[in-house]
C-alpha cells in the first residue's frame, strides 16, 4: 500500500505497473465457474463477466497488447477480441487465482466502500454509454462501453492502492465543497488523476482509441460525448434522482440522441418529476440504470453509499 505521496508521476506509474491489480470478488467467482466448463464457453461469455468490472477489463486489455504486434496489425480494443486472440485455455491459465479487492482492502473498510461506490458508478456509466451507442448505430458500441467503464480507472486504483490518500482527498472535498477535484488531487498526490490515467494508458500500451474516448477535452466528437454524458449521468444520479445537475444532463443527452428530455428520463429509468402532489419524488431511493436490454446481472450488488471520512 502507498502510505504517503510518491515523488512524481513516473513513480506512480511504476508502482501501479509493478503490482498485481485485484478484481472484484464477484468477477473472480464467475471466472471460477466458467473455468469449470471450458469446452462450452467462448470469448463472449468471458467478456460478459469482465465488462462488469473495470479492474478486470483493464487487466485483460493490458495483458493482450504485447501479442498484438506479433500476430496482427490492428488494435485489440475489446475484451472479446482479446480472449479470442489468446484462446480460452491460455486465458484461464493466466487469470487463475486472481487477487480479490475485497481481500486486499479488508483492513480498510472505508476505502473498500469508496472503491465499490466508484466501480458501481462505472458499471452504470458503461451501460448508459452502450445503450446510447447502439441507439446511435455506432459501428463498435463495445469500445464506447469500455471507455465509459474505464473513465475513472485512476480513481479506482487510488482507492485500491492508496486508501489513506483517497480518504484524505474525500475529507478535504467534503470539508470545502468549493474545492476543485484537480486542485485537491494536486495537493494530496502531487499529480492529477487525469494525468495518471493518460500515463497508465501509454505505459500499458492500451489501444490508442481508449484514451481518446476517455478524454473529456474532445467531447465535441459524438463518440467521446457519448462517454462523457454517460459518466456525468452516472455520477449525478448516484447522488439521487433529485440532483440539481440532472435536468442539464437530460437536455444534453437528448441533443446527442435526438430525443426530448422527457424521453431521456424514461429511457434511463429516472422517476417522473415531482408534480407537486408528492408522487414521483425525485429521490426515489432506487438505483438508476439503462434499459433492461443493457442491464447488469440480477445478483450485482447494490451501490454502497460513499464512505464517510474518518
Amino acid at each position: 500500500m502507498i502510505e504517503t505521496t510518491l515523488p512524481d508521476l513516473d513513480s506512480w506509474v511504476a508502482y501501479l505497473s509493478e503490482n498485481e491489480i485485484p478484481v472484484l470478488r464477484h468477477t473472480a467467482r464467475q471466472l471460477e465457474a466458467l473455468a469449470q466448463d471450458l469446452d462450452r464457453i467462448n470469448g463472449r461469455d468471458v467478456s460478459a463477466v469482465a465488462l462488469h468490472d473495470p479492474l478486470m477489463t483493464v487487466r485483460v486489455l493490458a495483458y493482450i497488447q504485447p501479442y498484438r504486434g506479433k500476430r496482427l496489425q490492428g488494435e485489440i480494443t475489446t475484451v472479446e477480441q482479446a480472449v479470442m486472440m489468446l484462446g480460452i485455455e491460455p486465458f484461464f491459465r493466466h487469470f487463475h487465482n486472481v487477487l480479490v479487492v475485497e481481500d486486499t482492502l479488508k483492513a480498510h473498510p472505508q476505502a473498500l466502500l469508496g472503491l465499490l461506490h466508484v466501480a458501481r458508478r462505472a458499471q452504470r456509466a458503461s451501460r448508459y454509454a452502450y445503450d446510447w451507442a447502439l441507439w446511435r448505430h455506432d459501428l463498435n458500441a463495445e469500445e464506447v462501453r469500455i471507455a465509459a467503464l474505464l473513465h475513472d480507472l485512476a480513481e479506482i486504483l487510488l482507492w485500491c492502492f492508496a486508501p489513506h490518500l483517497a480518504l484524505e482527498i474525500l475529507a478535504r472535498q467534503r470539508g470545502d465543497r468549493t474545492l476543485r477535484s484537480a486542485a485537491v488531487q494536486q495537493e494530496v498526490l502531487g499529480i492529477q488523476l487525469i494525468e495518471l490515467q493518460q500515463a497508465l494508458c501509454h505505459a500499458w500500451a492500451l489501444p490508442d482509441l481508449l484514451p481518446r474516448l476517455m478524454d473529456d477535452q474532445h467531447a465535441k466528437h459524438p463518440r467521446v460525448r457519448n462517454v462523457v454524458l454517460a459518466v456525468n449521468l452516472a455520477r449525478h444520479s448516484a447522488n439521487g434522482w433529485d440532483d440539481a445537475a440532472l435536468p442539464d444532463d437530460y437536455a444534453a443527452i437528448g441533443e446527442l440522441l435526438n430525443l426530448t428530455p422527457e424521453a431521456v428520463r424514461a429511457r434511463v429509468g429516472a422517476p417522473p418529476p415531482d408534480d407537486g402532489t408528492g408522487e414521483g419524488d425525485g429521490d426515489s431511493g432506487t438505483d438508476g440504470g439503462a434499459p433492461d436490454s443493457a442491464s447488469a446481472p440480477q445478483d450485482e450488488a447494490a451501490p454502497p453509499p460513499p464512505p464517510q471520512p474518518q
